[in-house]
């Protein structure tokens, strides 16, 4: 399953860069893709555990980047 996100509150690139690989660390998520510059995150991920891996998504964004928000789109 593919999902977009719209991401507030990222400080720079390198942040996005950083929370790109925490995130792609997250058992059940294929890929992820942020863009800084458009404020997008997309992910690939297997659809029966949806739930859980948007819990485990919101712990890690929240350990990583507390200031940042996200919204599905």
């Amino acid at each position: 399953m593919k999902s977009r996100f719209k991401i507030k509150g990222l400080d720079c690139a390198n942040c996005a860069a950083e929370l790109e690989r925490a995130i792609e660390k997250i058992d059940g998520i294929d890929n992820v893709s942020i863009s800084f510059m458009a404020e997008r995150m997309e992910l690939e991920f297997e659809d029966v555990k949806k739930e859980e891996i948007m819990k485990k998504l919101n712990k890690v964004i929240k350990r990583e980047e507390p200031d940042v928000k996200i919204e599905e789109v």
